[in-house]
C-alpha cells in the first residue's frame, strides 16, 4: 500500500510533484529507490531540481496556417541563450506555435496539458519536462495567443531571431493579394515602435487620466499659467495618441505616411475598406525578473553547504 508519508519522502528526497511522485511508487511497488530511479528516467526529478532558475531566455516564434485565417504566436523560455538556439529547443517551439494556432485551450495552463502535437504519447507539459532532462535547464511554455479572421487574412514578423514577434489581422471584404503585404507592413511597424493600443478607442480611462495628470503637473512645473494649462494638457494628449496608438503612428517606412493614411490608400486601390483590427506583440522576457548573481557569494554558499554534509 502506497501511503500518504511515502509520497512525501520520496517528493522530499527528488523534488518531484506529488501525483509524479505517488505514480512511481505504484509504478515500482512501494521500491522507493527504484521510485527515485524511475522519477530520474522519466526526466522529473530533474526538472524539479531545476524549477527554481530563471527562465528569462529562450524564443518568441509564431505560426500562420497556409490560408492566413489561423495564426498563433507563442513564447518557450530557457535559461540561457546557447540553449535558445539549439535545434532541439527550436524545434520544439515551432511545434508549440503550430499547436497553438488551433488549440481551443483557455489559457497557458490548460493548453500544456494538450497532447503534444508532436509525439501524441505525451502532453506539451511531459514534451518538455523530458527536454529539460536533455538539455539540462529550466524551460517554460510562458504564454500563447490565437488568432482567427474570416473576411482578411494574419501575418506575421519575427525581429532578432526571436527576440520580438507579432501578429497582425487585417480586415477586408474583398479577398486581394495585397492584404498580406500590408498585414507584414504593419507587424513590421508593430516590432519596431511596440505600440500600445490599437487606437484611441482602446486606451482605457485610467490610462488616460493618468497621463493627464503627468502633463498638468508637468506644465505646471513650468510655470505656466492656469488659464493655458488644460489647453496644454490635451495638446500633449493628442501627441500620446499618435506615439502610441498603431493606426495613428508615423509609418516606419514612409514618414509621409500615418498607418491610416497607407491603408486608406490601399483601401482606394483595392475599392474596399481594409481596417487591421488587432495586433499582438510579444518580446522575449519581458516581465520577468532576472536574478542577478554574485559569483563570490554563489561560491560562498556552495562552500558553506560541502561543510554541512
Amino acid at each position: 500500500m502506497i501511503t500518504a508519508q511515502m509520497v512525501k519522502e520520496l517528493r522530499e528526497r527528488t523534488g518531484a510533484g506529488m501525483m509524479d511522485c505517488k505514480k512511481a511508487l505504484n509504478e515500482t511497488q512501494g521500491d522507493m529507490e527504484k521510485a527515485i530511479e524511475y522519477l530520474r528516467e522519466k526526466g522529473l526529478a530533474a526538472a524539479a531540481k531545476k524549477a527554481g532558475r530563471v527562465a528569462s531566455e529562450g524564443l518568441v516564434k509564431t505560426y500562420v496556417s497556409e490560408d492566413k485565417k489561423e495564426a498563433a504566436i507563442i513564447e518557450v523560455n530557457c535559461e540561457t541563450d546557447f540553449v535558445a538556439v539549439n535545434e532541439t529547443f527550436i524545434e520544439f517551439a515551432e511545434n508549440v506555435a503550430k499547436q497553438a494556432a488551433s488549440s481551443t485551450a483557455a489559457d497557458i495552463d490548460a493548453f500544456v496539458e494538450e497532447v503534444y502535437v508532436a509525439d501524441p504519447s505525451v502532453t506539451v507539459k511531459e514534451a518538455l519536462t523530458n527536454m529539460i532532462a536533455k538539455l539540462g535547464e529550466n524551460m517554460n511554455v510562458r504564454r500563447f495567443k490565437r488568432l482567427t479572421v474570416e473576411n482578411g487574412v494574419i501575418e506575421s514578423y519575427v525581429h532578432g531571431g526571436g527576440r520580438i514577434g507579432v501578429l497582425v489581422k487585417v480586415e477586408c471584404g474583398k479577398e486581394d493579394e495585397v492584404l498580406a503585404v500590408i498585414a507584414k507592413d504593419v507587424a513590421m511597424q508593430v516590432a519596431a515602435t511596440n505600440p500600445l493600443f490599437l487606437n484611441r478607442d482602446a486606451v482605457d480611462n485610467d490610462t488616460l487620466e493618468k497621463e493627464k495628470e503627468i502633463y498638468r503637473v508637468q506644465a505646471l512645473n513650468e510655470g505656466k499659467p492656469e488659464a493655458i494649462v488644460e489647453k496644454m494638457t490635451m495638446g500633449r494628449i493628442q501627441k500620446y495618441y499618435k506615439e502610441n496608438c498603431l493606426v495613428e503612428q508615423v509609418w516606419v517606412k514612409d514618414a509621409d505616411y500615418t498607418i491610416t493614411k497607407y491603408l486608406q490608400e490601399k483601401s482606394k486601390a483595392i475599392g474596399s475598406e481594409i481596417a487591421v483590427t488587432e495586433f499582438v506583440r510579444f518580446e522575449r522576457g519581458e516581465g520577468i525578473e532576472k536574478k542577478e548573481e554574485n559569483f563570490a557569494e554563489e561560491v560562498q554558499k556552495q562552500a558553506q553547504a560541502q561543510m554541512k554534509k
